[in-house]
């Protein structure tokens, strides 16, 4: 019999598979109301389940265990396994012995998302039945497809933490930065999970400006600043602009392009080469690339009001994201409001704060983390604010020109349900009025 841990969005899908195909199975939450609770008894899928404190008895006749990626491996249950040798393994694990396509798998500290979701269409681009699925959104076992020409796949640190066998044709780490830290013991450890994904390619694509993957050999390479005779792909900023290369042949520039910065010309340069592995024709693929408009919460343009430019970058969790979000916004304009704060993680924000010093016009704080970070900007205006509204209509009243970004750099969970809530109230505000 096998054991499903955890009855959120993953549980609740392996549960499906596991009815679907008459395969006997245990369902599990430490939480006495979990997520999916309502969908796993409206669908009976609970047959045999258990709600509340783990029980080691739970483990009576379990052959295998998959866990939801939220479980930390310090959980006792994990312990118990470990100890009578019961595997445990992660939903994509499972996924990859019933895919029959070929699979990529795309991790990092950030773009992970974009360079799954423009990856996969770059393959829908190119007459493939491509499926975009895994932590972006989609549980990999609901995407299960006999007619899946190709599966593209973003992996979590979670979800590679516990997967033991996994076969890709070709996969990605787009970078590794400090996160997860109240989850991994230190950062070698989490730089370990990351790193963990090219065990399992056929074909490795490494990005050469990312200093923790070089020591890897890879089959194929991509860069800006780091360009070498072996890139594939690379770009190089001449005069301000980005000019994207296929060898020394020139694609396109970052002006052809509808989503800013530098990390988007990267997450281009990481999709070009991962589609390049896989057959897919570059020039279809450069079409996808001006075309796309980037995902939500991710440095989303949402609306120019008064000839000010508004965009949520609510997907910003972490010190260095809102880092990236500022360099790509401060290449176009000269002032910015910044809209920051949250829970903040345990990670350095001294360069966040020195770049808002040299970079934002003023910053409006909310969250827990407020009066901290007060504390520590200097060289600009700074107010808290006990709400999302309060803080639009408060940086309403700052910015005469240039942009309004929402980027908190902090996780959301002291007010919002995620992030996704927080950007849909910070766009819902921004339209309030107008």
């Amino acid at each position: 019999m096998k054991l499903i841990l955890g009855m959120g969005l993953t549980g609740l899908s392996v549960a499906r598979f596991f009815s679907s195909n008459n395969i006997d199975y245990r369902i599990a939450d430490s939480r006495l109301s979990p997520p999916m609770l309502g969908k796993c008894k409206k669908e009976n899928l609970l047959s045999d389940y258990h709600l509340g404190d783990w029980q080691e008895s739970l483990l009576d006749s379990i052959t295998e265990i998959i866990i939801s990626p939220g479980i930390a491996e310090t959980e006792a249950i994990v312990g118990w396994a470990r100890l009578q040798k019961i595997p445990v393994i992660s939903d994509i694990e499972l996924f990859g012995r019933h895919a029959k396509a070929p699979i990529i798998g795309i991790t990092g500290s950030n773009g992970k998302s974009t360079v799954t979701q423009l990856l996969g269409e770059m393959a829908i681009g190119s007459s493939k039945n491509a499926v975009i699925c895994g932590n972006i959104g989609k549980p990999v076992m609901e995407s299960l497809s006999d007619e899946a020409e190709l599966y593209v796949v973003e992996l979590s640190s979670y979800q590679l933490d516990y997967t033991n066998n996994l076969n890709l044709l070709t996969g990605v780490v787009t970078n590794i930065t400090p996160d997860h830290l109240d989850r991994y013991p230190n950062y070698d450890v989490y730089i370990a999970s990351k790193l963990n994904l090219y065990r399992y390619c056929q074909y490795s694509v490494i990005n050469l400006d990312e200093s923790l993957v070089q020591g890897i050999k890879g089959d194929s390479y991509y860069a800006i600043e780091e360009v070498t005779q072996s890139c594939d792909f690379n770009a190089k900023k001449i005069d301000g602009i980005y000019k994207i290369y296929q060898g020394k042949d020139i694609l396109m520039t970052s002006d052809d392009l509808m989503v800013l910065g530098r990390h988007n010309v990267e997450n281009v340069l990481a999709a070009l080469t991962l589609g390049q592995q896989v057959g897919l024709s570059v020039q279809e693929m450069i079409q996808v690339a001006k075309s796309f408009t980037g995902l939500p919460h991710r440095l989303e343009w949402v609306i120019n009001l008064n000839g000010v430019d508004y965009y949520n970058d609510s997907k910003s969790t972490s010190a260095i994201s809102t880092i990236t979000a500022i360099e790509a916004l401060s290449d176009r304009y000269k002032s910015i409001v910044l809209i920051a704060g949250g829970i903040a993680k345990k990670e350095d924000y001294s360069k966040l704060f020195q770049l808002i010093s040299e970079k934002i016009d003023a910053v409006i704080l909310i969250g827990e983390s407020g009066t901290l970070f007060s504390q520590q900007i200097n060289g600009c205006p700074v107010s808290i604010v006990e709400s999302m509204k309060q803080a639009v209509i408060s940086s309403k009243a700052i910015a005469k020109e240039g942009a309004i970004l929402l980027s908190p750099g902090c996780a959301s969970f002291d007010m919002f349900v995620d992030f996704n809530e927080r950007g849909e109230v910070f766009k819902r505000h921004v339209f309030e009025g107008n």
